[in-house]
């Protein structure tokens, strides 16, 4: 009794017991509770939720009831978990350590924002877009794309804040997620549709 154990972990390191962590560029630890580790986490957990739709498309695919209206999305949805690893990326970088990071791999690029903007136009013309505030529930489907999008602003948000104590030109991280938030309101709409349920009003109507 008494004994020290020695650690034995491929994942524990006990380097975060202190409540720090590293960041991915610039060489230096800050507290778990730093804004830049608040909005990459809230990233991460976008990353989780989206992987809950991914997993309902797939039980669809293979069960032949993927509505074609989402025909591509299960690959869309893992391209987006792929594309918030960029974002968390460029959102675990030190300030000054921004010329380390290489558009599209550990920075948002230009690129990346407008394949949203054009998936947002293509999607749109194929649906029927409610004119109320939708309450989310309709399908299970439609429910974990909601979940990812609350948490998608929730990220967009933390991002807000570190922009404004540490600007960047040509920042694209938050007109990404901005739009990814928007695409995901979407298909939450398509998936209830492809499946002919009418999405849930909420009490207020939406601006005219």
């Amino acid at each position: 009794m008494g004994e020290k154990r020695e650690r034995k972990s491929a994942v524990a390191t006990g380097r975060g017991d202190d409540g720090t962590t590293g960041l991915l560029f610039g060489g230096q630890r800050v507290f778990k509770d730093d804004p830049r580790t608040e909005a990459y986490g809230a990233v991460d957990e976008a990353v989780a939720a989206l992987g809950l739709a991914r997993a309902e498309l797939g039980l669809k695919a293979q069960s032949g009831t993927l509505p074609r209206v989402l025909d591509g999305l299960p690959e869309l949805v893992l391209r987006f978990q792929r594309e918030l690893f960029v974002v968390a990326a460029q959102l675990a970088t030190a300030p000054g350590a921004a010329d380390r990071q290489t558009a599209g791999v550990s920075r948002v690029s230009a690129e990346m924002v407008a394949g949203l903007d054009e998936l947002l136009s293509r999607t749109e013309a194929a649906i029927e877009l409610p004119r109320e505030f939708v309450v989310p529930g309709e399908t299970r489907l439609s429910a974990a794309l909601e979940l990812a999008r609350t948490i998608v602003r929730r990220a967009e948000r933390r991002a807000v804040a570190i922009g404004r104590s540490d600007p960047h030109p040509d920042d694209q991280l938050v007109p990404y997620l901005n739009r990814l938030a928007d695409l995901l309101w979407v298909f939450a709409r398509a998936a209830e549709q492809g499946e002919s349920r009418a999405s849930t009003p909420s009490a207020i109507r939406d601006k005219d």
